[in-house]
């Protein structure tokens, strides 16, 4: 399977029909096939004539209600913005980020997320990403169309290949899935210890601080065995104390 294959660009609950064509020709382009659809709308001939020479990637695109269903089965979640703060996590340019997308896409699937177009993406989508990237834009008008930020993107996907050269072992990565379970197994366990306080906000933010870490980086199956087994070995440790 080719790399660009593994891509999957995931319109958060897009308002215009126009721009769903729009970013079906956008990814088609730069040579990808994979329009993932949260919440839309109906598509309109707009959305057909947008998608001039794409209609075949606008058919296929795959639909669902919510976001958890469209990534379960993802390695790395990547999220696009153009906000920044400290609740979004890590932000990082879009050539940076691409590099790591490449890279993992080899033999594992990534999400791309695009947000709403007149709010982006809302803090408990941003918490599901591994990190995010942002595309450079003028102060005099900072703000992309969706379907520009789409194409943009899957620009400097294209380019990467072209300019980066990877020489290192192809790696396969747990999907979120696999990831949700350990999240919870990790909470659990913190809570027991306390190192989890009693709190609630403290908690989410522990927690998110996790999934950041282990998200933006992806876990290979040893690491997710071997974090399991460290799991393990603080649970016996402290049943013992605890006699």
């Amino acid at each position: 399977m080719k790399w660009k294959d593994n891509i999957f660009f995931i319109l958060v609950e897009p308002k215009e029909s126009g721009n769903i064509g729009s970013s079906a020709r956008a990814i088609k382009n730069m040579g990808f096939k994979n329009l993932v659809l949260i919440n839309p709308p109906e598509l309109t001939e707009e959305a057909k004539w947008m998608a001039w020479r794409s209609v075949d990637v606008l058919q296929k695109a795959e639909i669902f209600n919510n976001l958890d269903e469209a990534i379960k089965d993802k390695a790395l979640i990547v999220g696009t913005t153009r906000r920044r703060g400290s609740k979004r996590g890590a932000i990082i340019d879009v050539r940076q980020g691409v590099r790591r997308i490449h890279e993992v896409a080899q033999d594992n699937k990534v999400a791309i997320l695009f947000g709403r177009e007149d709010k982006g993406l809302f803090n408990e989508e941003v918490e599901k990403c591994g990190y995010l990237i942002t595309i450079p834009t003028s102060n005099l008008q900072p703000s992309l169309n969706l379907s520009q930020s789409v194409l943009l993107v899957a620009y400097e996907l294209m380019r990467v290949e072209e300019i980066y050269d990877y020489h290192m072992e192809r790696q396969f990565y747990v999907n979120q899935g696999e990831l949700e379970k350990l999240y919870e197994r990790l909470k659990c366990i913190l809570k027991k210890t306390g190192y989890i306080p009693e709190n609630k906000d403290m908690e989410e933010r522990i927690i998110n601080n996790f999934k950041h870490l282990f998200g933006r980086t992806g876990l290979t199956f040893w690491e997710l065995k071997m974090i399991h087994g460290l799991l393990s070995h603080i649970e016996e440790i402290h049943q013992k104390t605890n006699c």
